[in-house]
């Protein structure tokens, strides 16, 4: 029987709650680690077991992954469908030449499944691009970005909109607004309103606070 443990990819936890306006951490962030491949096929075969990987990639793997997937590095094949015997356990991913039937081992890449740090978040600067004006207030993330670049993170946790005068909370209001979320940003547009135009509105983002600007801040 074909031994193949453990090597489809594990399902990501990260489990982002949606509010009106908000999307919260409601789990511990696990993420998978870069790509490593520290053995080819030759001799006894591919060997790209965890003791050997920390002691040649120090601090970079946890002490217990929580998941490990494998691929050739040619194509990049799931090992589970190369039909090769392989092993995938807590000790990482092996194959033996000895243990296939008409060839050796293909070469494997491995990365495994491990917890990662949720970064610290602040607040940025409230942003007020629009006013309500002929179409309305569009506080929209796509044109935010180009007029305000670099400060805001690609995947922003919350939002939260204000008016200018008052700094009344936007769901207090009454208004109708066409977005109002981490996606899209903030649109309050006229022609949504029963009685009267959007009041003018100013918008604010949580972030990490420090995070590169072309990246995803979470578990690259």
């Amino acid at each position: 029987t074909k031994k193949i443990l453990g090597v489809q990819p594990i399902r990501n936890t990260f489990n982002g709650k949606m509010s009106f306006f908000s999307r919260t951490l409601s789990v511990i962030l696990r993420c998978w680690t870069r790509w490593y491949d520290r053995d080819d096929p030759g001799g006894r075969g591919d060997w790209e077991d965890l003791k050997n990987l920390r002691m040649e990639n120090p601090g970079k793997i946890c002490l217990k992954p929580s998941g490990i997937d494998a691929v050739t590095v040619d194509g990049e094949i799931p090992a589970k469908e190369t039909g090769q015997y392989i092993y995938a356990t807590d000790i990482g991913f092996i194959c033996r030449n000895e243990d296939q039937e008409f060839e050796k081992c293909l070469d494997y890449k491995v990365r495994f499944r491990c917890p990662c740090i949720a970064p610290p978040l602040c607040w940025t600067d409230w942003f007020d691009r629009d006013d309500p004006n002929g179409q309305g207030d569009y506080e929209d993330l796509k044109r935010l970005r180009k007029e305000y670049p670099g400060q805001i993170c690609p995947k922003p946790f919350r939002i939260q909109a204000v008016t200018v005068f008052g700094n009344i909370p936007a769901e207090d209001t009454g208004h109708t607004f066409q977005a109002y979320n981490t996606e899209v940003g903030f649109i309050c547009r006229n022609e949504d309103q029963q009685f009267g135009r959007c009041m003018d509105y100013k918008v604010r983002f949580r972030c990490p606070c420090f995070f590169p600007p072309e990246c995803n801040p979470i578990c690259q």
